[in-house]
């Protein structure tokens, strides 16, 4: 299976988003593979495909997926279910960091994910990069991929291990995933992480072209990515807002959700979702659509990557990305503190 590169995906992107509004803002939205790993519940394989192939026909041309997401399931739905697809457009971005093992029973502890029989270890050196790199070609059927992320660096990951899993990082790890992109395996490379520290302590120290950051740039929260985007925008790392409901809070379209950050809300967070909520129902929206495009206002934002788990997910981001909303909205959430001085709100 041929896939474009980022590059292309990118020229694609900003042709789109020169259309008129809605049409470009659904260009910029990516489809994130945890759901269909099995994140917290089983999907069925039909499920997963139907999800998969209502986003391609909607025009939803990246993909996002990890090994870690259900051990490879992700990837090999994703694989199957988009080989049967026009080729032209499609951008895959995988992720590399963790080895799958063999493991007995099921695991649904602290990883999240229901499948049986696997397990993931954090590897991040150079023949750990390499080895999942190749499982990751295999399942999703392709010999190159559009963007390579390192998955889950950081201090709040790693705790007492950062300094040294930084350092292999820096070592080992980010300089295979560039070997590989000379080799024209990828496209462009860069970080897929929860914390806005550990992309500053990169980027000063070796050169990337994407970050996917999960749930720190989002309408309730804008204090944990802020420094990232300046120097992204700086720099000329483009950034994917991944996790954009943070971890479920806000999807639902009636009530706030009970995980954040995947783990139990906390009441701080809860009640900032509760007002949330009470904003936009003055308005007669769902949180969720003001979740999906308020990332995208800001200039170094460019995509926003969703987790789907079923074909009615797709029809919902879909009909969230084409809202309407007004300028009057964003206001109302500034003003009861949720959106920040300064930041950016869409136009």
């Amino acid at each position: 299976m041929a896939v474009t590169t980022g590059q292309q995906v990118r020229e694609q992107e900003r042709a789109h988003a020169d259309e008129a509004g809605a049409d470009g803002r659904v260009a910029r939205l990516g489809f994130g593979g945890a759901p269909i790993g099995n994140l917290y519940t089983e999907v069925s394989e039909a499920d997963a495909r139907a999800a998969i192939e209502a986003a391609w026909q909607a025009g939803i041309r990246h993909f996002d997926t990890a090994p870690f997401y259900g051990y490879g399931l992700s990837e090999r739905r994703l694989g199957q279910a988009l080989a049967g697809h026009a080729e032209q457009g499609l951008v895959l971005s995988t992720k590399v960091g963790r080895r799958i093992e063999h493991a007995v029973g099921v695991s649904t502890g602290n990883d999240g994910f229901a499948v049986a029989g696997q397990r993931a270890v954090f590897d991040y050196s150079r023949d750990g990069v390499l080895r999942s790199f190749e499982g990751s070609l295999s399942r999703l059927g392709v010999d190159r991929v559009g963007v390579l992320l390192l998955h889950d660096i950081g201090e709040l990951t790693h705790g007492a291990r950062h300094a040294d899993v930084l350092r292999q990082a820096l070592d080992e790890a980010l300089p295979a995933m560039a070997e590989l992109k000379a080799a024209g395996a990828c496209e462009a490379i860069g970080l897929g992480v929860n914390e806005e520290a550990v992309c500053l302590e990169v980027m000063a120290r070796f050169p990337l072209d994407t970050i996917l950051l999960a749930g720190r740039y989002t309408v309730l929260e804008q204090h944990g990515a802020l420094r990232l985007l300046e120097q992204a925008q700086r720099r000329g790392v483009q950034v994917l807002a991944a996790g954009p409901y943070n971890s479920g809070l806000l999807a639902d379209p009636t009530q706030p959700g009970q995980t954040y950050d995947y783990r139990p809300v906390d009441a701080l967070m809860r009640a900032r979702a509760d007002r949330a909520y009470a904003v936009c129902a003055r308005f007669g929206l769902e949180p969720g659509a003001a979740a999906l495009q308020f990332p995208l206002a800001h200039p170094a934002v460019a995509g926003v990557v969703a987790g789907m788990r079923s074909a009615s997910e797709v029809t919902c981001a879909l009909e969230r990305m084409r809202a309407p909303l007004p300028s009057a909205l964003w206001a109302a959430l500034r003003e009861e503190g949720l959106i920040d001085d300064g930041v950016a709100v869409p136009a």
